[in-house]
């Protein structure tokens, strides 16, 4: 999108914290992040635990120096490859900014940390009915996830454990 910068987060500097909360906040209150926002305790706590988190990589888009978009990686690795991968788990963009090239922006600065990193690919996850972000992923690349077409794609599963 043109007008639109995309850079990494920078957890030590406060306008960039306060950007990531509210930004994440405002995509939890969405209904596909959920439809509530973000608990405190988590609002904060987030920037502090990110900090202490090595594989974390994140980057905020600005359209006029206001914060418009989020994207919230991890590093993992792949056995197969014996490589690293980079996990999207969040990417927001804030309503009203929607549907002219932010979320394309920010993907683009996930796979070029990638590619730094070598990576040898970026995963992410994706509600069934969320056909707009399937449909933008699908034209950034993304595809499902098959080792053998004959047992079907991948699914991603979860299993919610009481906090410590």
């Amino acid at each position: 999108m043109a007008g639109a910068e995309v850079r990494a987060v920078r957890l030590d500097e406060p306008a960039d914290a306060t950007a990531l909360i509210d930004l994440l906040d405002h995509y939890a209150r969405d209904p596909m992040g959920g439809g509530e926002g973000l608990a405190p305790e988590v609002k904060g706590s987030l920037v502090a635990r990110l900090c202490e988190t090595p594989s974390y990589v994140g980057g905020l888009a600005f359209v006029q120096g206001q914060p418009v978009g989020l994207i919230n990686c991890f590093l993992g690795f792949s056995t197969f490859a014996a490589r690293p991968l980079l996990n999207i788990h969040d990417i927001v963009v804030r309503a009203g900014q929607r549907g002219v090239g932010i979320g394309r922006a920010l993907l683009a600065f996930a796979e070029a940390e990638a590619r730094r990193r070598g990576c040898c690919k970026l995963t992410l996850e994706v509600l069934a009915g969320n056909t707009v972000a399937m449909n933008a992923y699908e034209r950034a690349g993304f595809r499902p996830y098959a080792l053998d077409p004959a047992v079907g794609t991948a699914t991603f599963l979860q299993k919610k454990l009481p906090a410590a």
